[in-house]
């Protein structure tokens, strides 16, 4: 029988949002809007450990309140320039100094409340099937669906991005997905190799797009309030 594996999640939430101040902790649905993950990852029953990477004090704070780790506070790349899987890599090299370590990361995104723990489950066995480094959540467009893209000049005059779809049926365009920060996988030793999580030969594993809305702006958060409400 194989080994079981140690399974660390890393919920990263800086505190200096811009669009949506103190968007990892504002109130969604009555609690801190870090608390859903924080609860999906722990009804999962997947994890040795559950860390949340803030370099914030009242995210910390929250986070501790709610069953999370935060064993320290991010001691780099936590700005707004830095990719989250460099804050997610540094994090993992601070356990690793302290003398932990685990085999896979599964990499939460705070601002994912409607992602639920059978969701995450099932992107665990979808990585470990695919025998991949790296797995990361997707969902498939619909009736946004940017082979429509258009760009408008000042005239309101259409340039279309994709101008094959003029003489095409939709039902004859092909699907097309879009990553989602909800479940992102990977294996450490690759993911402290390569930095990030779009590694050599990841792969996506498609989720109900119901569960995988991402909070970058405040449409987004009504968004995820009328799907939670369904």
């Amino acid at each position: 029988m194989a080994e079981k594996r140690k399974v660390i999640a890393v919920i990263p939430a800086r505190g200096g949002s811009k669009r949506v101040p103190k968007k990892n902790i504002i109130d969604f649905l009555g609690k801190p809007m870090i608390a859903w993950t924080i609860e999906a990852a722990r009804e999962s029953g997947l994890f040795d450990k559950i860390v949340v990477s803030t370099d914030d004090e009242a995210i910390a704070a929250v986070s501790k309140q709610y069953g999370a780790e935060v064993p320290f506070l991010r001691n780099s790349k936590a700005d707004d320039i830095s990719p989250v899987s460099e804050a997610t890599a540094v994090t993992l090299g601070q356990l690793q100094d302290a003398g932990e370590t685990f085999d896979d990361v599964v990499q939460l995104f705070a601002v994912c409340p409607l992602r639920t723990a059978e969701d995450i489950k099932t992107a665990y066995s979808f990585y470990l099937n695919s025998k991949r480094n790296f797995a990361l959540s997707c969902f498939k467009y619909a009736w946004m669906n940017p082979w429509w893209a258009i760009e408008l000049n000042e005239k309101k005059e259409a340039n279309w991005i994709h101008k094959q779809v003029l003489d095409k049926r939709s039902q004859d365009l092909p699907d097309l997905f879009c990553p989602t920060g909800a479940v992102w996988i990977a294996s450490i030793p690759s993911l402290l190799e390569e930095k990030t999580f779009y590694g050599k030969g990841h792969v996506f594993w498609e989720m109900d797009w119901k569960h995988a809305v991402d909070i970058d702006n405040y449409e987004d958060i009504e968004l995820a309030k009328a799907l939670a409400a369904l």
